[in-house]
């Protein structure tokens, strides 16, 4: 059977082959790749689904009157004024962006590699697959002192609560974790087909709009800290976006590097040391 083009994707084979060789060494395209492309794409495009909460931060979000006075999360005013802004509390944020990234920078440097398509050091491909897990299960457990599984907070008041600002530390985690084990699974030959490499710029661009409307609250360096966030939030969605653009564009007979593929990289070093350097 003749597998023709259909597309621009198909006819520049997007960066990874879109047919497999079967046994009769005829080509034949995977049935499934593109209902399981979309249903990635739909996850992420609703975990961008924090942004439109951020209207409660300050609104009408009320505390539970189960909580014991004095524990309740940092979404309350009281709670923002002992925590947020306090020598603690910017010590354990502080700490949080500078290990993130160092986490962003080994991404970057992991990247730098297959965009001036260094053909030694192959091994520092699974960097990014184990950066973004690592990265994933720190903000699952400790992006928030006082959430779910550290803090007072239950796992349902942590995961469908009102505070946006923990809702989209633990939706950063899962986004890491899950396309941190698709980039894991491509880096070892499996999920050969495109689609599959989709999930990473499309991370970068909706964690990037997340950025823009990301809060810590009532915080004595609150515009300090929103347009950190968003710099880097800008400087995200268009690393991803030019990842998506180099890997459409991209032939099988070019494999090499692009501008664009380095603008990616280059702009995901600057976000790393963004982070390295973040201060409250």
């Amino acid at each position: 059977m003749r597998i023709t083009a259909r597309g621009p994707i198909r006819s520049a084979e997007w960066a990874l082959p879109l047919r497999s060789r079967c046994d009769g060494g005829v080509l034949e395209e995977p049935h499934w790749g593109r209902s399981v492309g979309f249903v990635i794409m739909v996850c992420l495009f609703l975990s961008a689904v924090p942004l439109w909460a951020q209207h409660d931060e300050h609104g009408q979000a009320s505390v539970p009157e189960a909580v014991p006075t004095g524990q309740e999360h940092h979404g309350a005013a009281d709670h923002q004024a002992g925590w947020e802004g306090s020598v603690a509390g910017i010590a354990y944020s502080e700490f949080n962006h500078h290990l993130s990234g160092m986490l962003v920078l080994i991404i970057g440097l992991s990247e730098l590699r297959q965009a001036l398509a260094i053909s030694f050091w192959a091994w520092t491909r699974f960097l990014l697959p184990v950066a973004l897990l690592t990265a994933g299960a720190f903000l699952l457990v400790w992006s928030d002192h006082d959430a779910w599984p550290i803090g007072t907070l239950s796992f349902t008041r942590t995961f469908f609560g009102s505070d946006s600002e923990i809702i989209q530390h633990k939706s950063y985690g899962l986004l890491s974790l899950t396309v941190g084990i698709i980039e894991l699974l491509r880096r070892c030959g499996q999920n050969g087909h495109a689609v599959w490499a989709m999930p990473l710029p499309l991370f970068a661009i909706i964690g990037g709009l997340m950025l823009l409307g990301h809060s810590h609250g009532v915080h004595p360096s609150a515009h300090k800290i929103a347009m950190g966030h968003a710099l880097m939030g800008s400087m995200a969605m268009t690393a991803g976006s030019s990842k998506l653009l180099s890997d459409w564009f991209r032939s099988p007979s070019h494999a090499g590097s692009s501008k664009l593929e380095l603008l990616w990289v280059g702009l995901i070093l600057l976000i790393g040391m963004q982070l390295v350097i973040y201060s409250e």
